[in-house]
């Protein structure tokens, strides 16, 4: 029996946005779509940066560049998969989900790259007490999500794919070139229907733990996903997606003021490029990761601090101690590293920074 929506812990995007797709697609329905595909291109476009269709708002997904996004749905039109590549928190899993919702409506095909990811992920594998029992037949061959993909024409996603082995990501060559899969044990071949391709997202911290192959490249189309260009852009970000989860978690705190994710989001883009946004004064950065989704879990974390533990109200308190958990991850040079900060900057911000200044350096001093 099927959960009901509330009872579910995170709904994929076809899910989550359903009102959103179908009234897509009844607006849609005298267009022309790609083999597979059941919205057009201007509608998956629509879908991920947002609008109307008909009474409906449809949603942004996606807040950044509108071209980038043109370019991944124009590949995805075309025998080549994509690849989106970016920083971590760059929204590359976020906007390959609902580019799969929109385009197909199951974003559910997915491989998990990781150091223990083997070719039988990509491919197939066998239900060994049928494999023992009744020899290689159809009934106990277990599909993988590529698989699935290639039979039905659908999209498959692939997050992570640098964290896998070389040899791993290259059984996708014969794959993407012939487009088929060879199941040498029942004389077989599977051939993609249309309408079937691969969007792989891949971490550029993860650069030289396992490149990709020049001819695993040439197969995909890629599309470089940058940071928010400007303060008020993350912070519309941040502000939508905390807004989104806070209500999903049912969070019994109220919105932070936008002067409070100003701050937040201040802090993140300072550290992360190294200089104040001023440009007039050079910061040392943590060794972690500072990127819009860790300002996003952050105030989240300080939301579900001052609903437990506060009066609903996210004070300086909570938000230091999440910004502490955020920021110094590897304990000695981290923590030096923000504790030039505060002094440096922060503390010389005035009395709008003075709480969070105090209960940061309480924390870090601790």
């Amino acid at each position: 029996m099927e959960k009901n929506k509330t009872e579910v812990l995170r709904l994929p995007a076809e899910r989550l946005y359903q009102a959103e797709l179908e009234a897509l697609m009844l607006e849609d329905r005298n267009e022309e779509k790609p083999v597979g595909w059941q919205l057009s291109p201007r509608a998956v476009l629509k879908f991920v940066v947002g609008g109307k269709s008909g009474k409906t708002p449809i949603t942004p997904k996606y807040m950044g560049y509108n071209r980038l996004v043109e370019i991944a749905i124009a590949t995805l039109l075309t025998d080549r998969a994509l690849l989106l590549i970016g920083e971590p928190g760059t929204a590359k899993s976020w906007l390959s989900e609902n580019l799969t919702a929109a385009i197909c409506g199951d974003s559910g095909k997915v491989i998990q790259g990781t150091a223990g990811t083997g070719e039988e992920h990509i491919r197939y594998s066998w239900n060994y007490a049928l494999l023992l029992a009744n020899g290689p037949c159809e009934q106990a061959l277990i599909k993988s999500p590529v698989y699935r993909a290639m039979e039905s024409g659908s999209i498959a996603r692939f997050e992570e794919i640098s964290r896998c082995t070389s040899e791993v990501q290259d059984a996708l060559i014969s794959i993407l070139s012939e487009k088929n899969i060879a199941i040498a044990e029942l004389s077989q071949e599977l051939s993609a229907q249309r309408g079937f391709s691969i969007i792989a997202t891949a971490n550029t911290r993860d650069r030289g733990v396992n490149d990709m192959s020049a001819a695993l490249k040439r197969r995909f189309n890629t599309v470089m996903l940058p940071p928010p260009a400007g303060l008020e852009l993350e912070m519309d970000i941040v502000t939508k997606r905390v807004a989104e989860i806070a209500g999903n978690y049912r969070l019994k705190a109220a919105m932070p003021a936008d002067a409070v994710i100003e701050k937040i989001v201040t802090v993140f883009r300072e550290l992360r490029k190294g200089i104040t946004l001023d440009e007039k004064q050079k910061v040392a950065s943590p060794g972690g990761i500072i990127s819009t989704a860790e300002a996003i879990s952050l105030i989240t974390g300080s939301m579900a601090l001052a609903a437990g533990f506060g009066n609903g109200t996210v004070t300086d308190t909570d938000l230091a101690a999440s910004l502490q958990g955020a920021i110094v991850k590897d304990e000695e040079k981290d923590r030096r590293v923000w504790k030039e900060y505060l002094e440096n900057v922060m503390k010389k911000r005035g009395a709008k920074w003075r709480g969070l200044y105090n209960a940061c350096t309480e924390l870090n001093e601790g």
